[in-house]
């Protein structure tokens, strides 16, 4: 059985990442991409659908840390005999995928157990093994292979792959699995000696750059080194998560795949980025972003594939049983066909961030956001299906509204800040009519606040963003009725969910975690408003879920006291990392993308 979500760490190359249990067992891992078929998926069933244990061969006591800047984990099992290090790490080169371990005797002597069972195709293809003449061990099915590098003899019984050994103290031994295409070559012996001091040497030359965040430097950091490490190091795509079908419900249906890059994420992730100087990431994923969008403005998408792949489709994988029994396991997403309307607000938002901060402009870019604006004028009234990708039908959300109005508003700045040429009294006009329509139609003067859709009565998380995107000003007295409405309705134990899932919105049974995301929004909201210590209490609350190395995942169900969701996820560390700074100092990220522009008298 897989472990807790929160008991796993991450490893990665930038290019694909595998979780790592407080047991020493890999339950996760897609090759040679992140969103590849996995080659280990007990985190979604159980052993014999893919793993590779390295741990004590009996009980003992485990520790954990990362390398200090690095994403190389350190693991310690101690018993009173004995106590071992298994150092967890990934490399790439030349098409090549390694997932490198190395168990060092620290005191006395300590017997262990390896235990590979490859499983590709997410657990449903038992691959062929082949002993190589140099003792490596292969398994090849279709373009999949993968090769075990060790000195440890591993015998080969029931489809899996058992070494029994024991380690002492001063004694090192090395384990490499690589993969390749099984229609090339075989890569030749890895030194992992070499590869661990390069693989540091990486690590630590980029963490560098960070300047720091005061009190929260180490936890800010760890958040940086994770986004980096869901960054594809050839696309510059970021994905929202290594994992796919972590349920929002232990043993419910909100189980999707996060091994995407959506538009949303862009702004947010460049503030992140920018602010930590990470210029060169920033450029990255503002490049990727730029060839996603590509192409006609009725065509745009919110989420992409790590590449800027369009097609997405989701289907189900019966013979997984889910973590702990939540299904269907999904692969895909079938929200990358959904008609959502804030995500023009996000890019336009993202790309006058990028001009702002000074990041290379591309030529031909103000001609494609001219033809989204053109666009959004046409559609902008439409219903669509909202930040949180409901399922339950479109609607007319307040979200979706608001970020148009940003779409329009990031031209017209765009083109006034850098001498560009566009219809300005046209898009101011437009401007003002979505600000009047927003404020007309969906504030509520009985509850004193907006409310989620337009005949609605409920609020939802997303409504926090009005004042952090500079539709109107935090201390607006329906902005103030707004946070009042959230703080009354969603919060619950001091966290904040997104919406009221009990109320049939999205289609869905009820029940989720709270959205961490939206916690770190309030905190924002609250340093706008000059609620320093209601802002900090919030942002403390969060950062208290971390586990021991300084992972989040996207929710937190506050009745069981466990992180859910797919794990790790960026946009829960992004949010960490801006509400940082935004704390940090009187001109961060929430106070620049809220700063005042003309608006309607509404």
């Amino acid at each position: 059985m897989a472990g807790r979500i929160e008991d796993y760490a991450v490893i990665g190359n930038c290019e694909t990442a595998a979780l790592v249990g407080r047991d020493g067992s890999i339950d996760w891992l897609c090759l040679p991409r992140f969103d590849s078929a996995a080659c280990f998926s007990a985190l979604l069933g159980n052993e014999s659908h893919g793993r590779w244990l390295m741990g004590p061969d009996g009980e003992a006591r485990s520790s954990r840390r990362y390398r200090h800047g690095t994403m190389i984990l350190d693991t310690v099992f101690e018993t009173s005999h004995g106590a071992v290090m298994v150092t967890d790490f990934m490399s790439r080169s030349h098409g090549a995928c390694d997932v490198l371990r190395r168990v060092t005797g620290l005191r006395g002597s300590m017997a262990m157990r390896s235990e590979l069972l490859v499983r590709f195709d997410f657990g449903a293809v038992i691959p062929w093994l082949t002993r190589l003449n140099d003792g490596r061990l292969k398994y090849v099915a279709g373009p999949d292979r993968l090769v075990l590098q060790t000195p440890v003899v591993f015998e080969n019984k029931d489809f899996r792959s058992v070494a029994l050994f024991s380690v002492t103290e001063g004694e090192t031994l090395d384990f490499v699995l690589g993969w390749s295409n099984s229609f090339r070559p075989i890569p030749g012996p890895t030194d992992v000696g070499a590869v661990l001091e390069a693989v540091n040497a990486d690590w630590t030359l980029w963490t560098k750059r960070f300047a720091g965040a005061g009190p929260w430097s180490d936890i800010v950091l760890r958040s940086l080194i994770t986004l980096k490490a869901l960054t594809h190091f050839e696309t510059g795509g970021v994905v929202a998560a290594v994992t796919t079908s972590l349920p929002e419900r232990l043993g419910g249906t909100r189980n999707w795949d996060y091994r995407y890059c959506w538009l949303r994420d862009a702004p947010l992730t460049l503030y992140a980025l920018m602010e930590s100087n990470f210029i060169d990431e920033a450029d990255a994923w503002q490049k990727w972003l730029l060839r996603a969008i590509a192409g006609s403005p009725d065509q745009l998408q919110i989420m992409y594939g790590v590449a800027g792949e369009r097609r997405l489709d989701e289907w189900q994988i019966p013979w997984l049983p889910g973590y702990e029994h939540s299904t269907p396991v999904r692969v895909g997403n079938a929200a990358s066909g959904q008609v959502q309307l804030d995500i023009y607000g996000e890019v336009m938002d993202a790309l006058y961030l990028a001009r702002q901060k000074g990041l290379a402009a591309d030529q031909e870019m103000w001609g494609v956001q001219r033809e989204m604006i053109g666009h959004l004028e046409k559609i902008w009234e439409q219903p669509d299906d909202g930040i949180w990708e409901v399922r339950g039908g479109a609607r007319q959300f307040t979200h979706s509204k608001v970020m148009a109005w940003v779409a329009v508003d990031r031209a017209i700045r765009t083109a006034e800040e850098f001498g560009l040429d566009g219809p300005l009294d046209e898009w101011r006009h437009l401007r003002d009519k979505i600000h009047t329509h927003v404020c007309t139609h969906v504030y509520s003067e009985t509850r004193h606040s907006f409310v989620q859709f337009y005949g609605g009565n409920t609020v939802d998380a997303s409504l926090l963003m009005i004042a952090l995107v500079g539709f109107l000003p935090a201390d607006d007295p329906r902005v103030i009725g707004t946070i009042s409405a959230i703080e009354r309705d969603l919060v619950r134990d001091g966290f904040v969910r997104r919406y009221e899932t009990d109320r049939s919105i999205d289609g869905l049974p009820a029940g989720e975690g709270a959205f961490l995301a939206c916690s770190f929004w309030l905190s924002d909201n609250y340093v706008l408003l000059g609620r320093t210590n209601n802002a900090l209490e919030i942002f403390n609350r969060v950062l208290s879920l971390c586990n021991d190395v300084g992972l989040l995942a996207e929710e937190y169900d506050v009745q069981e006291r466990r992180q859910v969701g797919n794990f790790p996820q960026a946009f829960s560390h992004v949010a960490l990392i801006n509400t940082a700074f935004n704390l940090l100092r009187a001109g961060g990220p929430a106070v620049d993308r809220s700063r005042a522009v003309t608006r309607p008298a509404t």
